[in-house]
């Protein structure tokens, strides 16, 4: 609204240039001097860039820059200064100035407390006396999504509209996020969950393999080399794994490719819908794929015994608050990863994210007891070095390709 108002005074006061330009700077420092001490200074940008009541002028309005016009805006912008102090200003809360205390919080609820280091090891809690994983992972995603549907109820966040396009490009992410999800679970509750997440350190190497050879980017040399040691630790941590079996390594492995390739069909599925919504969406279409496997692979087993066996080892009342709180742990421990994707630099997020696997590595083995041998602990050790080495030297890259774009 501001920039069509100054876009008429413009024009309609374009045919006064041909007074003399004492007349009007006589004519101008008259007004001015009488608002001068309501009038607040904006400042610049830029050359050639004014800012008024905080907003930048459309271009069309500075493509002539004579000293004519821009003794002919002074006025309106002090004006505009004068009417905005009270209606123009927006109150900044708490949480507005200190934005770092967001920031701080996301990465704390999502790699150290309750939604990612307590998700992994209440799940496999569940495991330990309920070993149906197709079951349990379509748990995870039903509560996801009546969390989400009742955050629409109540506008927090609002729905944001969804329509066939926007459909089409989110199925395939959603129907890879549900693969691998499935997988993910298949492993955890097959091995330890140190090992699940030693073998799911090899996902740079699948992303890395998958630029180069589907979408035909180049890699540089670096990351290739950074990638040795990711391979070579999950190989011999592999060989001396006590908990080893093939069903856990092959879907670790499958869940690699299927986030590999959940993270192709992200890039071209890019909208301008906030992460919350498509995150939602997401959950709701994987809960869909979810359910049939679930039926078909576990059904049967759960109705003969697998749900009466649980409620005979833990009780009623704790089978069911497990599986609603694993389930809520997991929702908000990926809906809090996309914020924090959001509001941080990818270098501080790819830290993050190996830190995140240091914890999850090391508390499970304090509190589950696992026994890992020597071999093990350095090839573990190893493969998690390789992906810091990896994540920070490919958000080097990412961040200088943005410097060179806006340069």
């Amino acid at each position: 609204m501001e920039s069509r108002v100054l876009l008429r005074a413009t024009v309609t006061g374009l045919p006064q240039l041909r007074r003399p330009i004492g007349a009007i700077h006589r004519q101008l420092n008259t007004a001015s001097s009488s608002i001068t001490a309501f009038s607040k200074p904006v400042g610049a940008i830029g050359e050639g860039e004014n800012l008024i009541s905080g907003r930048q002028l459309r271009p069309i309005l500075l493509l002539d820059s004579s000293p004519e016009k821009r003794e002919i805006l002074k006025p309106v912008r002090a004006t505009a200064a004068q009417g905005g102090d009270s209606a123009g200003e927006t109150k900044i809360g708490f949480l507005g100035k200190y934005p770092w205390l967001v920031t701080g919080f996301f990465f704390f609820m999502w790699y150290v407390y309750f939604l990612n280091v307590i998700f992994n090891i209440l799940n496999k809690k569940i495991y330990n006396y309920f070993p149906y994983p197709y079951f349990v992972s379509a748990v995870h995603l039903f509560v996801g999504v009546v969390y989400c549907l009742a955050s629409w109820s109540v506008g927090l966040p609002k729905r944001a509209p969804i329509d066939s396009n926007l459909l089409k490009v989110l199925i395939p992410v959603a129907v890879c996020h549900a693969i691998g999800h499935i997988t993910s679970n298949v492993s955890f509750a097959a091995v330890a969950v140190s090992f699940t997440h030693t073998i799911k350190a090899l996902e740079p190497f699948f992303n890395a393999s998958a630029s180069q050879f589907l979408l035909g980017q180049s890699i540089p040399i670096t990351l290739w080399l950074s990638l040795a040691p990711v391979v070579l630790g999950v190989a011999m941590a592999s060989l001396t794994e006590l908990s080893f079996n093939w069903l856990g390594f092959i879907s670790a492995m499958i869940s690699n490719i299927s986030f590999t390739y959940r993270s192709i069909f992200s890039k071209k599925a890019m909208t301008d819908m906030d992460s919350t919504n498509v995150y939602a969406y997401i959950s709701i279409i994987a809960l869909i794929v979810c359910i049939p496997p679930a039926i078909i692979v576990e059904g049967p087993q759960l109705l003969k015994h697998g749900f009466s066996d649980a409620i005979a080892k833990v009780g009623m009342t704790k089978f069911i608050s497990d599986l609603f709180w694993v389930g809520m742990f997991y929702h908000l421990y990926n809906q809090l990863a996309t914020n924090t994707l959001e509001r941080v630099a990818p270098l501080t997020h790819a830290v993050g994210n190996v830190l995140k696997r240091v914890f999850v590595i090391g508390f499970s083995i304090v509190i589950f007891g696992n026994k890992i041998s020597t071999q093990t602990g350095i090839g573990t050790g190893i493969a998690i070095a390789g992906v810091a080495l990896y994540s920070i030297i490919k958000a080097k890259i990412e961040e200088d390709k943005k410097k060179g774009k806006t340069a």
